[in-house]
């Protein structure tokens, strides 16, 4: 979900004023269902306030007939709703496949030569190409349901690639015909979990949804987003990550990749972070690590997720990924 938070008073019927919480949402399908889930939970925790949905457009949803590495902006999907960031619940990070009707049934490994599959991700381009060189990645834009629409209706696409949490929150769990696991193709940094978005000074809601957090995805994220912060990468670049916490663990594997796919450089790091318990008493001077703002969540936890994803990027870094990254961009540009 991308949405901001913000606040307004209406008139109730005993003439007294009704808070009314403003929250803004991207207009396609997906967001909308996932802005719906956020906004029933928050009204089953605040029956006393109303909560008005008001649908925006995106830089990213109005450029249609471009890469999404070519645009040349950052944020392309929330630019027009950002102010900070608050990390809730996660659902499976992966990747899927989901093929065209006739080949329903197989796998990327046995699709036929040259099958051409859709996807705007380089870093789902680069960790595939190199795995599966029998296949022909094309570019493919539009949300779920256009994407879907493109890959059915036309002959253009054998299978498109998707993210599994997408597919589940559309009720299209039926459409997934192979999950593509971590050692298959390591996702997205933050892939997988909803962000309620709200102004960094606004106190109020962020009290309000702080009661969302999900402990564990929220050190997660907060490693992942470190890592990328640290490498500075973004769309234009494939950049990867994988995360568990495991007794008192936390596992973060990162990688790189060179646009082809033929160099990369991945590593696995951990750090011992005891999670917390859900709305345990944390920092009231709120970190706002990596852009997310945490205020049940203690400090120490989260500055541990954020030096984890911190010293992986600098291991690389430290190994050659920079050159990795800055041919990757070059080549990106020259495209």
């Amino acid at each position: 979900m991308s949405g901001n938070g913000s606040a307004a008073a209406t008139a109730g019927e005993n003439g007294s004023k009704m808070r009314v919480i403003r929250v803004g949402t991207r207009k396609s399908q997906l967001a909308r269902i996932q802005t719906d889930t956020v906004v029933a939970m928050l009204k089953t925790l605040h029956p006393g306030m109303q909560f008005e949905i008001i649908a925006m457009s995106t830089t990213g949803d109005k450029i249609l007939d471009t890469a999404l590495s070519k645009i040349g902006e950052k944020s392309l999907f929330t630019k027009e709703l950002e102010y900070a960031l608050e990390k809730n619940e996660r659902e499976n990070p992966c990747d899927a496949v989901v093929f065209h009707p006739k080949f329903i049934g197989k796998t990327l490994e046995t699709l036929p030569e040259k099958s051409a599959v859709g996807t705007s991700s380089l870093r789902r381009v680069a960790q595939l190409q190199r795995k599966f060189p029998h296949l022909e990645f094309k570019s493919i834009r539009g949300n779920l349901n256009t994407r879907l629409r493109k890959l059915d209706e036309q002959q253009e696409f054998s299978a498109i690639i998707l993210a599994v949490a997408g597919l589940q929150r559309m009720g299209w769990q039926n459409r997934v015909g192979q999950i593509l696991h971590p050692e298959e193709c390591m996702y997205a940094v933050g892939q997988g979990a909803l962000a309620v978005e709200v102004r960094a000074k606004d106190q109020d809601i962020l009290d309000l949804v702080s009661v969302l957090h999900d402990p564990e995805t929220l050190l997660r994220c907060i490693a992942e987003r470190a890592f990328l912060r640290h490498l500075e990468g973004g769309c234009s670049v494939p950049v990867a990550v994988h995360t568990v916490m495991s007794d008192g663990q936390l596992y973060l594997t990162g990688g790189v990749w060179s646009l082809d796919g033929s160099d990369s450089m991945q590593e696995t790091m951990q750090a011992t972070i005891q999670v917390p318990v859900q709305h345990e008493e944390g920092p009231e001077d709120d970190p706002q690590l990596v852009g997310i703002t945490a205020r049940n969540i203690p400090r120490g936890a989260q500055l541990a997720a954020e030096n984890l994803g911190i010293s992986l990027a600098s291991l690389l870094l430290n190994k050659g990924a920079k050159n990795i990254l800055d041919v990757a961009r070059q080549l990106n540009d020259v495209r």
